[in-house]
């Protein structure tokens, strides 16, 4: 079953062992929203969580699956070296992810790659609590973690994508939780990391209100030059979670903060009536 889903944003600098103070004050009100995300999430307990990252072994032609039994990662390119994860994968909804796909006809591929990204690793950060200065061993009711990456099919596919997860997820017994990863526009300033575009503010406003009133449609036929120029990489982990509660008919979506400090949208959301 499904009892907990959200979309969240992955920037290292709103870790404290990354971060500089000045850093940490700029982001607050992201670091506010995932601690309103953190209580609903810890409040659910998941013991499965699919994770769908932008920044993991992403193929343009297929979506990818990782088959490794045990996941790890860590922050150390960020230069924080003392921050370990290691989790355990789910191979059986791995599996029943790759025979939906198959029937389905949508190209998939199965990779052994434990080595977590920043994208599933910054938002588990805060769900789990590391963030509270717990020791990993301190840290209980640790879910199984699925990692996945999206392709560069069209969005047709990637919200058929997510149909086939919640035909998965809604027979579980667990309970699961489905965390969509991803920045919004990266050009919404002048020193923003891909530069400035006005097409930035428009694709955030523009989506961030659709997800509001949930007009699944509006999102998925947004113009595609918008997309592009706004410079994101959470629309795709969007749509795929759109496809997911789609046939939910009292799921909306609780936004719980949006900013952008660093020229880049960081959007933190839930989604409530699961």
């Amino acid at each position: 079953m499904l009892n907990f889903a959200c979309i969240t944003p992955h920037p290292p600098i709103i870790i404290p062992t990354i971060g500089s103070s000045s850093d940490l004050e700029k982001v607050s009100k992201t670091i506010e929203g995932y601690k309103k995300l953190t209580k609903i999430f810890q409040r659910a307990k998941p013991e499965i969580v699919i994770v769908i990252s932008p920044h993991g072994p992403v193929d343009y032609s297929q979506f990818s699956l990782v088959i490794s039994p045990t996941l790890s990662g860590n922050f150390g390119m960020f230069g924080d070296f003392e921050t370990e994860f290691e989790f355990k994968n789910n191979l059986e909804i791995i599996d029943l992810i790759a025979q939906s796909c198959k029937l389905k006809n949508i190209p998939y591929r199965l990779v052994d790659f434990p080595q977590l990204d920043h994208g599933v690793l910054v938002p588990l950060y805060y769900l789990l609590g590391y963030n509270t200065n717990k020791s990993p061993i301190e840290i209980t009711n640790i879910p199984r973690i699925v990692p996945l990456a999206y392709s560069f099919l069209d969005r047709k596919t990637h919200f058929e994508f997510g149909k086939i997860l919640w035909s998965i997820v809604k027979n579980q017994k667990s309970k699961v939780g489905i965390i969509a990863s991803g920045d919004l526009s990266h050009r919404l300033s002048f020193d923003a990391p891909a530069g400035y575009s006005p097409y930035g503010e428009v694709f955030d406003r523009d989506l961030i209100e659709y997800l509001k009133k949930k007009e699944i449609d509006k999102i998925l036929n947004m113009n595609p030059e918008l997309i592009e120029k706004a410079g994101e990489c959470g629309y795709l982990s969007t749509i795929i979670l759109l496809g997911v509660i789609s046939e939910i008919k009292k799921a909306k979506f609780q936004i719980l903060s949006y900013e952008a400090p660093f020229g880049v949208g960081y959007l933190v959301a839930n989604v409530k009536g699961l």
